[in-house]
């Protein structure tokens, strides 16, 4: 019995000498897949970590897939899951056709169910409270996803930002109105559902980042072209007060020349393409495949949709709730490119000559063409070039962005950051044309500078020089979203706009403050504009 004794004891020893090293291991190198599970209010979800230790969660559901029945319905509360879901991959782009070259999506394939999220956090616990981006992407409310490389939310978490790409529907699915949708509404109204999908966003972020590391105290709203006119409607809108604290506007606002049509005009041309699909009611056009209804979108002559004035989420335009100074009252840092389009806006097809310069603008603006042309004159081809490109890119989107701070700095008791971008973009890869040859940086030319994302865009030969300008407008950006402030070491001093005629931050190579240079254009495109 004494030998059998000891060699049980020998045994029970061994054991629990594995158990200890096995713990001791444990310990070492806790499980990776509990390290990235967080707990929402909806149920758990489960990331991966990428380079950096930067923890991604991609294809979250803010909202129940906007299907069937609830097809133009407002978004409505996702249904909670019991096991862990696994955020490892983006979510099904929305619904649009292939309109614009420069878009590359990392999504699933397009679907009415696409309205989710995706979250990079460098937090490693829920008790960090950082600050916290909300990115909405552009395409003219017809196009877009929340996975664009230029877009990706690693470079700013690797900056101490937890960064969300947020989708929402578009087209006819995000926008259309009716007679009989607004009937069927509580709230009188129809439309706007792409703008409620941004909202419910904001509202689960409020929800749950805390969870993700991230301080629902310290929202800051941001995106470009559609996405930035999205950040104007959202100030705007009194559907969402509280859900952030900044915002950021990169080429575009709903006020002045793009205010959204009134409702009753939005409706008929909802009338119009209800005729256009065959359908005899919104039964009907409710029964009828995705793919059959984006199909019709493409037809020539078929109605574009995007925000109106439906009494709901905009009570009255954005540009009077910006006047009353009733939208929601946080610090803005916005402003445009160089050249936001070029001098075809304005002469089409016709070569840049002083006389084809001339027929334009008193086509365009009759017993005003004198006074445009003392703002953009044209007395030789580079002159007719360089102010042929200024106005139509006036007319397409700065303005309206102008317009946009120029009232938020009147009403909101808060600063306003102005900049103009004007990098060029480098050699494309392609071999295409230089870019030197353009009139400035075009449109959604800052995006992947901004977001620190040029490695992830692979359509240039990226520089020295744009790295330097990425690092500059980036630490611009994080510097806000942090304090409010895009002030901050090693940037160049960049004033609020406080006067009249304000400085401007110019960023280039070498960024500067300079005295905003066209401010008169600015003001008569006001008055022009004005009812």
């Amino acid at each position: 019995m004494g030998i059998l004794a000891a060699d049980f004891m020998k045994r029970v020893c061994r054991l629990l000498f594995v158990g200890a090293a096995f713990m001791i291991f444990s310990s070492c190198h806790p499980d990776s897949s509990k390290n990235n599970q967080v707990r929402t209010a909806d149920g758990i979800v489960e990331g991966t970590t990428e380079p950096g230790g930067i923890r991604a969660f991609k294809g979250i559901p803010f909202a129940r897939p906007p299907v069937g029945p609830l097809r133009w319905k407002a978004p409505q509360p996702v249904i909670p899951w019991d096991t862990v879901l696994q955020a490892t991959q983006f979510g099904p782009q929305p619904m649009q056709n292939r309109i614009y070259d420069d878009m590359v999506f990392r999504s699933r394939p397009k679907s009415e169910d696409c309205l989710y999220l995706n979250v990079w956090t460098p937090a490693k616990s829920g008790q960090e409270k950082l600050p916290v981006l909300v990115y909405f992407y552009g395409g003219g409310f017809m196009a877009g996803d929340g996975s664009e490389p230029r877009y990706d939310g690693a470079s700013m978490a690797r900056k101490g930002i937890v960064t969300l790409t947020v989708n929402y529907r578009l087209g006819v699915f995000g926008f259309l109105s009716l007679p009989e949708l607004t009937r069927e509404s509580p709230h009188h109204a129809s439309g706007n559902y792409g703008l409620m999908d941004q909202q419910a966003a904001l509202r689960w972020v409020q929800r749950n980042i805390a969870a993700f590391g991230g301080d629902p105290t310290r929202v800051t709203i941001a995106g470009q072209s559609a996405g930035s006119m999205s950040v104007s409607a959202q100030m705007a809108s009194p559907l969402s007060k509280g859900l952030f604290a900044a915002a950021i506007g990169e080429s575009g606002a709903m006020l002045g020349n793009l205010t959204p049509p009134p409702l009753a005009d939005n409706e008929k041309k909802g009338e119009t393409f209800m005729q256009m699909a065959g359908a005899e009611d919104l039964a009907a056009l409710r029964a009828m495949p995705a793919q059959k209804l984006l199909a019709f979108t493409a037809q020539p002559g078929a109605p574009y949709f995007a925000a109106t004035v439906d009494g709901y989420f905009f009570p009255q335009t954005p540009g009077r709730i910006f006047a009353e100074g009733a939208q929601a009252k946080v610090p803005l840092l916005a402003g445009w490119t160089s050249a936001e389009t070029d001098y075809h806006g304005i002469l089409g097809k016709e070569p840049p000559t002083p006389g084809n310069y001339h027929k334009a603008i008193a086509r365009l603006y009759g017993k005003d063409a004198d006074s445009i042309q003392r703002l953009y004159p044209g007395r030789d081809t580079d002159e007719v070039k360089q102010s042929a490109t200024a106005l139509a890119s006036d007319r397409f989107i700065v303005y309206s962005t102008w317009k946009w701070m120029e009232l938020h700095r009147q009403t909101s008791g808060k600063s306003v950051y102005r900049y103009v971008y004007a990098h060029l973009l480098p050699q494309a890869k392609t071999g295409s044309a230089a870019e030197g040859k353009r009139m400035g940086a075009p449109h959604s030319a800052e995006i992947p500078y901004a977001m620190g994302n040029l490695d992830l865009v692979e359509a240039y030969a990226w520089t020295p020089d744009d790295r330097r300008v990425s690092a500059t407008i980036q630490g611009f950006f994080v510097r806000f979203i942090k304090t409010g402030d895009p002030n901050g070491p090693e940037l160049p001093h960049w004033p609020a706009w406080q006067t009249a005629t304000p400085e401007v931050m110019r960023i280039d190579t070498t960024s500067e403050a300079i005295t905003a240079p066209h401010e008169a254009r600015y003001r008569y495109l006001d008055r022009s504009y004005a009812p």
